[in-house]
């Protein structure tokens, strides 16, 4: 005989879960954070989640190992980018060798320098992917207590732009 967990399909003494934190803007709520790498045109590549106390800089090297191999015509599948673009939080030289290491061309923000890196003209191309995210109603507000559930509807999300990308480009081309 095995004891069972009365119905129970979490820990009560954890309630939301093991990718939560304390909220560091929200009075220490509980709460998660979404990282994202993405293409040039907005397709997500990669996503995964944290606890809303995970810093940035913690999840970049794992989320360029996420990237799936692509495979293309002939050769090799192709499974990381020529370049990755990171704003202020990603500046850290370890991010910077071990990108370097994975023979992909760091383009990161400097730390303490003035505003006008020269990335914005670039960076609005993630932020418009997490406002694509945060158009289905189930990811723009977290009410799932497990995360098995949340990172689903996330993966779904993210599957339903690629499928939209591919219709576009498939009507169009």
């Amino acid at each position: 005989m095995v004891t069972g967990g009365g119905g129970r399909q979490f820990d009560p003494n954890s309630f939301w879960g093991l990718q939560t934190g304390p909220n560091p803007t929200d009075r220490a709520k509980l709460g998660s954070k979404r990282h994202l790498i993405c293409d040039g045109r907005g397709v997500p590549l990669a996503v995964q989640l944290t606890g809303a106390n995970r810093n940035d800089s913690q999840q970049a090297l794992a989320l360029v190992d996420a990237i799936p191999r692509l495979q293309g015509a002939r050769g090799r599948p192709r499974h990381r980018p020529d370049c990755v673009l990171g704003d202020r939080g990603y500046d850290a030289e370890s991010i910077r060798q071990g990108l370097r290491d994975r023979r992909i061309i760091p383009f990161l923000a400097k730390r303490n320098t003035e505003n006008g890196s020269g990335l914005g003209r670039w960076r609005w191309v993630v932020e418009r992917t997490f406002a694509w995210l945060n158009q289905f109603r189930r990811l723009r507000v977290r009410y799932e207590k497990r995360v098995d559930i949340h990172e689903a509807f996330l993966s779904l999300g993210c599957a339903l732009i690629c499928w939209r990308f591919l219709r576009v480009n498939w009507m169009t081309g």
